[in-house]
C-alpha cells in the first residue's frame, strides 16, 4: 500500500519521475516538472492526469498541430501514435500511466 501527496513531490530536475506502480506492462508515474518536454510518439497509450499545475498539451492529428490547456483534475488521452508534447505554465505535477519503458 501506498499513500502519495502529489503537492509534497518535487523533482531535481524536469521531468523526474516518482515510479507508483508497474503492473502487466503498465507504469504509473507521478512526474515533476518545469520545463516542456519533446515532440514524441508513446509506444502505446499514454494517460495524462494533471495534478497540480498547468500544462498546454500540444499534439498533432494529420499534420496539423492543435494544442489545449489542461489545468488541475484534467485529463489528456492519447491513443497510439499521438505526436504530442507537454508545456507546463510554471511547475507542475503529472500523473502519467503508459506502456512500461515507454519514451
Amino acid at each position: 500500500m501506498k499513500i502519495i501527496s502529489s503537492n509534497a513531490f518535487t523533482g531535481s530536475r524536469a521531468w523526474e519521475a516518482l515510479s507508483i506502480a508497474d503492473f502487466d506492462g503498465t507504469s504509473v508515474r507521478l512526474h515533476w516538472t518545469d520545463q516542456p518536454y519533446i515532440w514524441h510518439i508513446n509506444d502505446g497509450q499514454e494517460v495524462f492526469a494533471v495534478m497540480q499545475g498547468c500544462v498546454e498539451m500540444f499534439y498533432r492529428i494529420a499534420g496539423e498541430e492543435k494544442s489545449v490547456v489542461l489545468e488541475a483534475g484534467d485529463i489528456f488521452y492519447a491513443s497510439v501514435g499521438t505526436e504530442h508534447v507537454a508545456y507546463p505554465r510554471g511547475e507542475a505535477r503529472i500523473l502519467v500511466v503508459e506502456k512500461a519503458g515507454s519514451v
